[in-house]
Parts: C-alpha cells; structure tokens; sequence
C-alpha cells in the first residue's frame, strides 16, 4: 500500500510542466497557517498540532495552528474559501466541514466542493460512545443504554460538538437504528460536550475517538462502544456498537482531510500533498493514529481519489440527515 502511493504521487509529479516544478521549488518562502474550524483540544486540533511539527521540518518553513471557531467549522471554511489560492493557507477540513454540512446547512456562504481545492485525506475517524464514570456509573454497557432510554422515552439526552457534527450524527445514526427517542443538547466544540457529560449534565457523549481514548485511559469516562464495524486497536476491550448494542451492520465515522482555496496551482498542490503524505506514511505517525487517536489511516493518496471520497459522503450524509431532521438555519 505504501508504495501504491508513493508510485501514484511520484506519476502526479511527472505530469508537471518545467514551469510549474520550479513553481512548486520555490514554494513555501515564509509561514504557512493550518487552519482549523474547532476549538483547542477537540479531535482536530489534536491533529492539526501533530501534523505541523512534522511538516515544518519537511518544509523549511513555520506551519502555524490557527483555530477559528464556530459554526459547525464554516467559519473557517468561509475564510479558506476566499483566502489566495498561494499555498499559504492550508484548512484541516471534516467530513463535517465539507460533507455534512452541504446538506445541513439551508445555506453556506461557500460551496464545498467548488470553492475548494482537495489536497489530501488524512484518515477515517470512529467516535466512542462515553458515558461519565461517576456521574453515570449504572451505565456499564451499551445495552444498558438502550434499555434506559426506551424504559423512559424522551427523558436520556446525549451531547455534541454542535449540529451536524460527526459527535450529532453518530448519535442520530445510533437513535435511529435502535428506534429510539434521546434529546440532542449541542455544545460549541469538544470541551464543552466533554464537560458536560463529565459534570452530569448529559448521559452519553458519541465522542470522537482522538479525546475519548484519553478520557478512558484516565478512568475519567467509561467507553461502551465504537462506531466502527470492527474495534479499535486503540481500544481492544471496548466492543462495536453492532457488538454491545444489538444493531447488526452499524457502521459511522467520517474523515479528515487538507483543503487549500480554490485556484490552487497544480504544482504547489502536488508537492503539498506528496510532503504530507509522507509524513503521515511514515510507521511513527501511522502508530500514532492507530494507538492514541484510534484513527484508520488513509488509503486515499491523490487529490482525485480525496475529492471523490467527499462527492460520495455528501450524497452519503444528506440521507442521514434527512432521516434525523437535523437543520440549521
């Protein structure tokens, strides 16, 4: 697999005109921001964080974190979307920011797709299903769960990062299949969500996997289930929720991705992707992901393979969320 994409990203180099190599030779000459659209602390900010340091030195140049937060990630996508297309701006991007929302939202100020430029998937992302370890200590199984929430419809709520995000959706997918009825209480990120189900506020918490594996190792939350159709190497006890739940086939993570505004110059978006993925080829990274952020890493080499991936989740994730009713204005 590995030399699958490094062949593929070696062939997307050749196909480069003389003037555009020395276009992408002489980028970057100073900083480049990686923005994201999520507080300090959440799934993404983890990443964003992990992958600078790496890409600094491969790049010779600063890539500075800048979180702007807000609005399921659009309002960083907004600004991504009209920022120049000089390579100087990268967006750590979601299947939320770039999939979800499209249906989600009755209008953007964007087009997810269009006013885009793909530059490379980062990795399939599983949410965890959380309950607080003191606050909820009679949950100790999915099952348990689910035979609370139907004893008392209505009355069992579960937290989110906010409307449309992967921590809504799952828990929607999840009330969906079990046919059950839980009040959706939205937060402004991960740490409010987390707080909340920490403080007892909310019952359950489908958190992304990247802070959920810290909060579990710490006795903090207990997990009851992941998301994935197959567990977590990160979590090897905590069962599926096709497993603890009784939900055969259930299946719901999403993704994350590298975007640049859109006009991108081919060549700055070639030699971008190829030094990203390399750092997150490389057998430290891919151990980091599997073990401590439970995260599959990408099979997905080519901006062209990216791009359909997030066509595919669009259609995806509109049926989703037709189903649960989510929207917002």
């Amino acid at each position: 697999m590995l030399m699958r994409r490094l062949l593929l990203t070696l062939a997307a180099t050749c196909l480069l005109t003389p003037a555009a190599m020395a276009q992408a030779e002489s980028w970057p000459n100073r900083p480049i921001t990686l923005m994201g659209g999520f507080p300090n602390g959440s799934g993404v900010d983890i990443y964003q964080r992990k992958l600078a340091e790496p890409l600094t030195r491969a790049l010779g140049v600063p890539v500075v974190v800048d979180n702007r937060s807000g609005a399921g990630g659009n309002i960083a996508s907004e600004f991504a979307a009209k920022a120049p297309a000089d390579g100087y701006l990268l967006l750590f991007g979601t299947a939320g920011t770039h999939a979800i929302n499209a249906t989600l939202y009755r209008s953007l100020p964007f087009d997810p797709v269009k006013d885009f430029t793909p530059v490379t998937h980062l990795g399939d992302v599983p949410n965890v299903l959380t309950v607080s370890a003191e606050k909820r200590p009679q949950y100790k199984t999915c099952a348990d769960v689910v035979a609370a929430a139907r004893a008392r419809p209505g009355a069992l709520n579960y937290a989110s990062t906010g409307n449309g995000a992967s921590t809504h959706l799952a828990g929607a997918q999840f009330i969906q299949a079990a046919g059950l009825d839980m009040v959706h209480v939205p937060y402004r990120g991960q740490p409010g969500a987390q707080t909340a189900l920490l403080s007892g506020d909310v019952d359950v918490f489908f958190n992304q996997s990247g802070p959920a594996i810290g909060y579990i190792g710490q006795g903090q939350v207990t997990g009851l289930a992941v998301t994935t159709a197959k567990r977590l190497p990160a979590l090897p006890d905590v069962p599926t929720v096709a497993e603890a739940c009784g939900l055969p086939g259930f299946d719901s993570s999403t993704w994350y991705g590298i975007f640049a505004p859109p006009g991108l110059p081919e060549a700055i978006q070639a030699r971008m992707n190829a030094e990203i993925q390399r750092v997150i080829s490389a057998p430290d990274f891919r151990k980091w992901l599997i073990e401590t952020q439970g995260i599959t890493p990408s099979a997905i080499s080519t901006p062209a393979e990216f791009r359909a991936v997030q066509e595919r989740d669009i259609a995806r994730w509109a049926e989703v969320i037709r189903r649960s009713g989510a929207q917002v204005d």
